[in-house]
């Protein structure tokens, strides 16, 4: 252990036996903090436990002398300060979603187009029970458990390693795994277990959760490991990231290998082979939905052979070779008290039911969304009936579902129970939060606010938007916070460039803040300390923490992959104009991006405010550029290709994929940027195109003959 001479227990006197406990006290106390808290163990797990059976076997000898502080009632360490950032070293993606039969249909369609697989050709998939809980990667080397983190934004997320070693089903030390294996799956809570949870802490005074998958989140993110021991938490391994060996060639070969090394995988899981096969399946699990003990809220389908789900490959955030079918929501009647008008980061006034409570899918729900001024009319702007339109009025019983589970909405009115005072909902025109004018443009379903910049509601949205988790994700820096420091006159953030300079606008800031409600000293200092971590951050947040509409998160991808780096994607925002020119056509040439996406764009970056708003905050960060594939040895890094025509040896989807993997841009068209056109048979326009500019142009064998071996 530490070279300290042990006396037999059999041997110890009373006086001895005190003494040795005070000294176990303190080893494993250090240990425990060593292991838990800062991640860099001082003794090695056989002398850990050893050290542990010691000092219970002389408190069983000697029970009168147990300690109050005694290692036998503690699990892990003293509470950390927070939680680290973990960076994933294979993305943690989440999985697109189907709400149907067709959506089913599709997917299987898709799989197969993108394969180049016919509808006869045989194609297996595996299908299990999606668990609703908290995902969460295990990663061992050596088999021995290292790290354990939160899904995050798939690239990043926290640190959780001494919680997770509290969980029974995760196990501490593997035999027989590769030397690297990341495991991943999902944290959650049996349905007995959350009962038994919210009755505890109800008895005594404390906060109770809303669903099991709440309580299983909140649990595993305690900074305290002792408070996650106590709860009752499970663990299912479905999937992995980084490998140094295969686990398998199946995906159902490498369940049962990790069931093998000692995971719980679930039982439900079944292989098979065609969309009918999957409804069966997805059926057979919905009919035990309610005697499995544990949430589920659909099924999920991952191509099974391995290796087609390598061709198969991502998008910006999804597999292609997986999907999840959602059971249907659940419904609940209620009454509709009033409709209220929120304003969001783009100006859109969206309508919110404001209902009688009622319990939907296990949970309360008091608000809906109403989507738009139609669906509550029943007829559009011109008068006609719409699709889903139903004329909703304040006073009416209405059918509330939960959409995936998740966001509430309104699917039904029930015209016989309403009452004879009900009036047609009269919509706004002017902002409720500024006063400004509300307008509708032609062909948009939703009604905006003008007031931009003076429109509180829009700012406050806008500074949430960018603090959000996708984007810069400060911690200690939420949407309550922002909105805070929106309205307070004393310490005002007013647009993201004020949040990196709150210190310096204000010397007195951190004294301020350390003395408002809810903040401290250590609490105020992390804060500016996590501001400052922030200044150097991805050029994909920044373009998505911008706020720009109709620029997801997955838009934001793939702007930062084309241009690389914030001047290069800056000048070419400045240069472009929707009346046309090279910027322009480079930009729609992205495969992805619009007319609609690009002119949003460009539009912000030459409106005089916006962009002095984003020239401030750009002046305080340190953009990091996006890191270029590994395509060492690729003949086709850097270089623009084009596809046209017809592939006969890969789909277009399958030779897209393939080039952006080796480092290539793929242009959806054909200008003096163009490098390289790839032209099947029947290439037309494309192809005559590239003659007139003296492209090369090759076909699909040439393009396999040279990217092969790459």
């Amino acid at each position: 252990m530490t070279g300290h001479s042990e006396t037999a227990v059999e041997k110890l006197d009373e006086a001895g036996a005190r003494a040795e406990l005070a000294r176990l006290a303190d080893l494993l106390a250090s240990a425990n903090t060593a292991y838990h808290t800062e991640d860099a163990p001082e003794m090695s797990d056989a002398a850990y436990d050893a050290a542990k059976r010691r000092n219970a076997e002389i408190e069983a000898r000697f029970p009168e002398l147990k300690r109050d502080d005694s290692p036998t009632d503690q699990v892990g360490a003293a509470p950390a300060e927070g939680f680290s950032k973990v960076r994933h070293r294979v993305r943690m993606l989440s999985l697109a979603n189907a709400f149907d039969d067709d959506h089913v249909i599709d997917f299987d369609r898709q799989v197969r187009a993108f394969l180049g697989f016919s509808a006869e050709e045989p194609l297996a998939f595996t299908a299990e029970p999606k668990i609703d809980g908290l995902s969460l990667s295990l990663r061992y080397e050596n088999g021995e458990l290292m790290q354990a983190a939160t899904r995050g934004d798939g690239g990043e997320g926290e640190n959780v390693t001494a919680n997770a070693r509290t969980i029974d089903d995760i196990p501490q030390r593997l035999s027989g795994a590769p030397d690297v294996l990341e495991v991943r799956g999902e944290v959650y809570m049996s349905h007995d277990d959350f009962a038994r949870l919210n009755e505890s802490q109800s008895a005594k005074g404390g906060k109770t959760f809303a669903n099991p998958r709440n309580a299983a989140a909140g649990s595993l993110r305690q900074l305290d490991s002792r408070i996650t021991e106590a709860r009752p938490l499970r663990f299912y391994a479905y999937a992995w990231g980084e490998l140094s060996d295969p686990l398998a060639d199946t995906q159902m070969g490498a369940i049962e290998k990790l069931a093998d090394l000692g995971f719980s995988t679930n039982p439900l899981t079944k292989i098979v082979e065609t969309p009918e096969a999957m409804f069966d399946h997805y059926h057979a699990i919905e009919e035990q939905r309610a005697t499995l003990g544990y949430d589920i809220d659909g099924v999920v389908y991952k191509v099974n052979d391995l290796a087609l789900q390598k061709r198969l490959g991502f998008r910006s955030t999804t597999p292609r070779w997986a999907i999840a079918h959602k059971f249907p929501a659940e419904l609940a009647w209620t009454r509709l008290e009033a409709i209220d008008i929120q304003v969001g980061r783009t100006g859109a006034l969206s309508p919110v039911a404001r209902l009688s409570p009622v319990t939907v899918g296990g949970v309360v729900v008091s608000n809906a969304t109403l989507h738009n001024e139609d669906y509550i009319a029943g007829r559009d702007s011109k008068g006609g009936d719409i699709r889903g339109g139903k004329d909703i009025r304040v006073g009416d019983w209405v059918q509330v579902y939960r959409a995936g589970d998740v966001i509430p909405k309104v699917a039904d009115v029930d015209l016989t129970k309403r009452p004879d005072d009900a009036e047609p909902y009269v919509f706004p025109d002017t902002c409720p939060e500024c006063g400004s004018e509300a307008i509708r443009e032609e062909g948009d379903a939703v009604r905006r606010c003008t007031g931009g910049m003076i429109c509180p509601a829009q700012a406050v949205e806008k500074l949430k938007h960018f603090v959000s988790r996708s984007a810069f994700d400060i911690e200690g820096l939420g949407a309550k916070q922002v909105e805070a420091f929106y309205f307070d006159e004393g310490l005002p953030i007013r647009e993201p460039a004020d949040i990196f300079t709150f210190a310096r606008r204000d010397g007195a800031a951190l004294a301020k803040l350390k003395n408002r409600d809810g903040w401290g000293e250590k609490s105020a200092a992390k804060l500016f300390e996590a501001i400052e971590e922030r200044r150097r951050i991805p050029l994909n947040r920044v373009i998505f923490a911008l706020g720009i509409r109709h620029v997801g998160e997955n838009s934001a991808n793939l702007l930062a992959r084309h241009y690389g780096d914030w001047p290069t994607f800056e000048a070419a925002m400045t240069g472009a104009s929707p009346e046309g020119g090279a910027a322009w056509e480079e930009l729609l040439s992205i495969d992805g991006v619009g007319e609609t996406m690009a002119t949003s764009l460009v539009t912000t970056f030459h409106q005089e405010a916006e962009r002095a708003s984003i020239d401030r905050l750009v002046a305080e960060l340190d953009i990091e550029p996006v890191e270029a594939p590994q395509t060492e040895g690729s003949p086709v890094a850097g270089k623009t290709v084009v596809f046209t025509g017809t592939l006969e040896k890969m789909t277009r989807a399958e030779a897209k994929a393939r080039a952006e993997a080796l480092g290539a841009k793929v242009s959806g068209s054909v200008s003096a940027k163009t490098d390289l056109l790839v032209a099947g048979p029947g290439a037309g326009s494309k192809a005559k195109k590239a003659a007139e500019l003296g492209i090369e142009t090759i076909d699909e064998d040439g393009w396999l003959d040279l990217i092969n071996g790459a």
